[in-house]
Order: structure tokens, then sequence, then C-alpha cells
């Protein structure tokens, strides 16, 4: 399997886009294209080669060609088949990526989805099957309404493919949390994230998570470092800085009491560490919270 990562910090950029059905057997004709087309099956199956490469689409699957490739029918489809079709381009040069490379970003974009190389980064599938079609569909006609709209922000179109993308992305990542990760040999570090995310209120140490997964503690740090892009102090301070927060805006408890419910002693080491992560102090994030929440009534 092969995902094609692309930075939308700025969208990307939109060409056209369609609903093809056919009444009588059809077969894609041979062409080159300098441009990425996404393929979303509805009815029926298609079948594309790419070079030497060959895909079925049925429905609820998707297909990614690349541009300066050969494509074409490679076997008749039956009457009736259907699929979604868009074209469009990458503003930047985007990455290509093996499926063990798209586990390693998802441990990036898992424990610090800010981390360089991961934000503002989506990963699009080169051929995936069983989408949740049902959301795809509302923002594909969302598309063909603005495409084929007179709107009056001619960048429309490339939020909407933009945002169509991302959701593809987003099931991705949810498919390969939920049940791809078991294939690769990341399964200690899937469950020490959790054990950590579980444990986000005991007083912890990076040499007892070491010896609880049967790590050297300088091993383990880089080995963490490696697969997350973060250091795993780092990551122990964000899940107990998330509990906090959770704290901080859902109960009375004071300072120091969070402090102790988050496993740490030093209320003021407690108050610096949050400080430095979210240019507030404890109680003005606590203050800043109230008042957006007052403004939303």
């Amino acid at each position: 399997m092969e995902y094609v990562k692309a930075n939308v910090q700025v969208p990307l950029q939109y060409l056209s886009s369609g609903q093809f059905k056919s009444d009588k057997p059809w077969s894609h004709s041979q062409r080159n294209i300098d441009s990425y087309e996404l393929i979303i099956g509805l009815n029926k199956t298609v079948f594309i080669q790419e070079d030497d490469d060959q895909y079925s689409i049925g429905p609820g699957d998707v297909l990614l060609l690349y541009p300066d490739r050969t494509h074409r029918g490679y076997e008749m489809s039956e009457e009736g088949v259907s699929f979604y079709w868009v074209h469009f381009l990458c503003p930047e040069v985007p990455e290509y990526l093996n499926e063990q490379q798209l586990v390693d970003n998802f441990f990036k974009v898992k424990t610090n989805p800010q981390a360089p190389g991961v934000k503002n980064a989506i990963y699009i599938p080169k051929n995936s099957q069983h989408i949740e079609i049902q959301r795809v569909q509302i923002l594909f006609h969302q598309l063909l309404h603005i495409a084929h709209s007179r709107s009056f922000i001619s960048s429309s179109s490339n939020y909407v493919l933009t945002s169509l993308l991302i959701e593809l992305s987003e099931q991705t990542f949810q498919q390969l949390d939920q049940t791809g990760i078991k294939k690769h040999g990341d399964q200690n570090l899937v469950h020490m994230l959790e054990w950590i995310r579980l444990h986000a209120a005991e007083d912890f140490s990076v040499s007892a998570i070491a010896e609880m997964f049967n790590y050297n503690k300088e091993y383990l740090t880089r080995y963490f470092k490696r697969k997350t892009g973060m250091n795993i102090q780092q990551y122990i301070h964000s899940v107990k800085l998330s509990l906090a927060k959770h704290l901080l805006t859902s109960t009375r408890m004071s300072i120091k009491e969070i402090t102790l419910e988050i496993g740490m002693e030093d209320e003021k080491y407690f108050m610096k560490l949050f400080k430095n992560h979210e240019n507030l102090t404890p109680s003005e994030y606590r203050k800043a919270y109230w008042i957006i929440h007052l403004n939303s009534h």
C-alpha cells in the first residue's frame, strides 16, 4: 500500500470534477495527464490500469491516479457502472510513503501533531477499500455544487476539495489506529502510549516505564524519539498537562490540588511547565476558559 503525504497549509488546487455513469458496458480510454485524479466507486466495478499496476474499484473504494502515468481500462465494466472523479494539483511536491512510513508518521501525529513534518499534512491512500462513503458523499456533493455554481470566492472549490481529502486522511488514520497497527512491530509503543495516558494521574519516571516494558532507559529514549519525533519525558508532560487543563476547566480544584492530582508534587514546577506549554499560567488559563465559556452563551 502506498500513500501520498501532502501539505495543506495552502489548500490543494481544484481543477475539475463530476459523477460518471455509463448506460452500457464501458472501459476507460488510454490517456496520460499532468494532474492527480481521485476516483470513488459508487456502483459496479471500475477496472483501471496505471502503467503496469491494475486496480478494481468497487462501491466505497478509492483510487488515486498519479500524474504523468499511463492510465487505461484493462477490462470492461458492466452497464450502470458509476463513480465520482476529481482532478487536482498539489502546490508543493508531495511525498510518497509506504505503509511502515505511514505508521511512523501516525505515531508522530498521535504524540505531537504540531511537530515539524506532520503539522498541516494529510495522508491520501493510493487505493483504499470500504471507506465511510456517506461522509465522503456529503463533501463531494458540496464540491460539485460549489464548482458548478457562480461562487463569489474563486478559491472555494480548493477548500472544499481539501476538506474532502482531509476526510479521507482522517479515515486512513482511524483504520490504522483500530486494526492496521497490529501488522507492524510497534505493539509495545502502542501499549506504552496507552499506559501513559491511563496512568497520567500517577507519579512515574522514564526509568520506571523502561523497566516495565523491558527496555534500557537510554535505548527507550532514543527509540521513542525516533518513532514519535518527541522526547518521552515531553510526551509524559503533555499528557499530564492535558489532564490538568481538563481539571482546570471542569472543577474548582486549587492549583495545589491539581498538581497532586496529575502525579506531581512541586506546585511551582507544575506552574512553570504549564506556562512554558500554554503561554498562560494555570490561573490565567482557567480565567480565559470561563470568559470564553460565558461569552458563548
